[in-house]
């Protein structure tokens, strides 16, 4: 523009809006709407213009950074939430640090550290077997948000309804003419293993049926898991026609042991999973599997991190975001 610094009244101007409007986008765009944060991010990048983070953080005695606790970063399932939290924080000039906590010798400690050092303006935490103990009752430190899971404590929380994805994924196989349906489950004590595991017992109930001891497979969400519950399986003389796996890298562990034993999917055993990563619409057969929207739940954990972060408070109200069920070729009537 002329050879001219360009400033925030340029962006204004070029998206139609207030300088406030245009500095409330770049530092708290979920407090924005999707049309205005658009108009603004448009004209940012027609003229080229970049925020003195630095400046900012500075005046504000903010860091800057944003700390993700993940309990397997080699797991597929976490890529599409951090990629969603990511582009959320970048727009607003915030940086995205990833923190492992299964390779973490000290988890307790590995979390105080996060709460108390003020390295980070707020966690978001991907696993909800961290202790609760510097979580409780804090009056200070940054703020906290759960993506997919949940605590018993006033923590906001961006969760799907995984007792309905697993009734969802029961009535599917119910529907399709199975009467036998076994279930592998997460690892033990994890929210998610039990909402799930709650939610197939209950629907069998419903529908007049019960879930057998010797069809419940134990898991860990792993693809190792997955294949020593299909050995399991294979064990049975009385089988269940379908199973319900408690995560996609489960039922993909599943799949492949059933089949290198010489059998098929579904010809010999209907499977789902849960999550739908992105393998699962690649596999032979394609995958049948209750869809987490993983992207938006990132997305969505972002926009309450930034709001709590820009009212300075330490609750937010918590969200639950849609699920469907994804139909693949896993799934056919049973032998």
């Amino acid at each position: 523009m002329n050879g001219k610094a360009i400033g925030i009244k340029d962006i204004a101007r070029l998206a139609g809006v207030s300088t406030a409007t245009v500095s409330r986008t770049l530092s708290q765009p979920g407090m924005v709407s999707t049309s205005t944060r658009d108009a603004v991010m448009q004209a940012v990048r027609a003229t080229g213009y970049r925020v003195n983070h630095t400046a900012r953080n500075l005046r504000r005695q903010r860091t800057g950074s944003i700390v993700a606790l993940v309990p397997r970063l080699a797991n597929p399932f976490f890529s599409q939430i951090l990629s969603g939290m990511a582009g959320v924080f970048s727009a607003a000039g915030y940086g995205l640090l990833v923190a492992d906590t299964e390779v973490a010798p000290d988890p307790a400690r590995q979390l105080s550290h996060y709460i108390h050092s003020g390295i980070a303006d707020g966690l978001v935490l991907l696993d909800a077997r961290l202790p609760r103990g510097d979580l409780c009752n804090r009056v200070a430190g940054p703020p906290v948000v759960l993506a997919c899971e949940w605590m018993d404590d006033d923590l906001p929380s961006i969760t799907v309804d995984n007792v309905e994805g697993a009734a969802v994924a029961v009535r599917h196989f119910w529907q399709t003419g199975h009467r036998r349906i076994g279930h592998i489950t997460g690892p033990a004590g994890n929210v998610l293993t039990e909402s799930r595991l709650h939610g197939v017992r209950a629907t069998l109930a419903t529908l007049g049926s019960a879930l057998r001891d010797d069809w419940t497979f134990p898991g860990d969400f792993g693809l190792e898991s997955g294949a020593r519950a299909a050995a399991e399986w294979l064990a049975l003389k009385d089988r269940p026609t379908a199973v319900f796996c408690s995560s996609d890298e489960m039922a993909c562990g599943f799949i492949g042991a059933v089949q290198r034993a010489g059998l098929r999917v579904p010809d010999a055993v209907s499977v789902i999973g849960f999550d739908d990563i992105e393998v699962s619409a690649h596999l032979t057969p394609g995958l049948t599997s209750v869809r987490q929207p993983r992207t938006r739940i990132g997305r969505e954990a972002g926009e309450v991190m930034l709001s709590m972060i820009a009212a300075q408070s330490l609750t937010a109200p918590s969200r639950r975001i849609p699920l469907e069920l994804i139909r693949r070729a896993s799934v056919a009537p049973p032998p």
